[in-house]
């Protein structure tokens, strides 16, 4: 079964999302999840576990952070609310707060979210032992590559199939360390959308913003992997995540209907090239105007990546 994953920005999308027919929602508060459309309360936080099992649907909570010692001590707290709160899966990447999670018996299953080290069956199933029930896939493994890993793998891989791909994050206020430098005291929140470019390319578009996790720096194009979804079908990649962090409003939720039904053709074996096709262009009228569209490393040879 095919499991679509599609991250809120508020609890009126959240409704819209599951009317939608996505399977799973993708939430959690900003200190210790990464690069989430919203940072939600604890309160609705349990409102929309609620609204999710009430529609017959799962929630999955965003505990992917890089923990310094800060947040750290945080966590054994927050970890005593999901345990009251109840979510279905919880999203992990600090070895630290897996440990945290075994000791306090808490007993929600993580996916293990390693980011851009998720690139091996190897490792995957490393932390599959070590009670991981799933991964998420680093976003830079190329089919050829995800091909040979499926043979191999223990637990399910999610794999972003359409939204925004960081390419790199650092703890370092990098943006906050520039204005003191020029003395501007710019905003260097998501919402002011700033970007990069490359020097001489002045058409590229890195959008970067700082929190408190440090400074997240995205891929030129976002995702859209709508005529590629029978070929990860084919190969076993059925975890599929919509990512909404810069594909904001009902837009957003447009899009996941067009996956639902993309989803719901393979399924039911009368997938074609054209409906992909058609799929594909009203995900891109759909999309901001101003951020591009590609599928990313997926067709890239592997010897070509350095």
């Amino acid at each position: 079964m095919i499991e679509i994953i599609a991250t809120a920005e508020s609890i009126d999308q959240v409704k819209l999302l599951l009317t939608a027919g996505v399977d799973t929602l993708y939430i959690g508060e900003e200190t210790f999840g990464l690069r989430l459309p919203a940072s939600f309360s604890r309160e609705e936080q349990k409102t929309i576990i609620a609204l999710a099992h009430e529609a017959g649907k799962q929630v999955m909570v965003a505990v992917n952070g890089i923990m310094h010692p800060d947040k750290m001590k945080l966590i054994p707290e927050y970890l005593e609310f999901l345990k009251e709160a109840g979510p279905d899966k919880l999203v992990v990447g600090d070895p630290g707060v897996i440990f945290t999670l075994q000791q306090q018996k808490v007993e929600i299953p993580f996916v293990y979210d390693g980011e851009t080290m998720v690139t091996s069956s190897r490792q995957i199933n490393f932390w599959a032992k070590r009670g991981a029930s799933g991964a998420v896939l680093a976003r830079e493994v190329p089919f050829e590559e995800m091909t040979a890993m499926s043979e191999n793998l223990q637990v399910p891989v999610e794999v972003l199939v359409y939204g925004a791909s960081c390419i790199h994050q650092s703890k370092r206020p990098l943006l906050q360390n520039y204005y003191n430098y020029t003395q501007l005291g710019e905003d260097k929140s998501k919402e002011r959308g700033l970007f990069l470019s490359e020097p001489k390319k002045e058409e590229t578009h890195y959008s970067i913003y700082e929190d408190s996790h440090g400074t997240h720096i995205f891929a030129d194009n976002d995702m859209n992997m709508m005529g590629e979804l029978d070929k990860l079908y084919q190969h076993g990649y059925t975890t599929w995540k919509l990512d909404g962090i810069y594909a904001p409003g009902e837009n957003f939720v447009e899009v996941s209907k067009l996956f639902v039904e993309a989803k719901t053709a393979l399924e039911a074996g009368s997938w074609s090239e054209e409906q992909a096709e058609a799929w594909s262009g009203k995900v891109q009228a759909l999309h901001p105007e101003n951020r591009g569209l590609d599928t990313g490393f997926f067709h890239l040879d592997p010897n070509e990546i350095k």
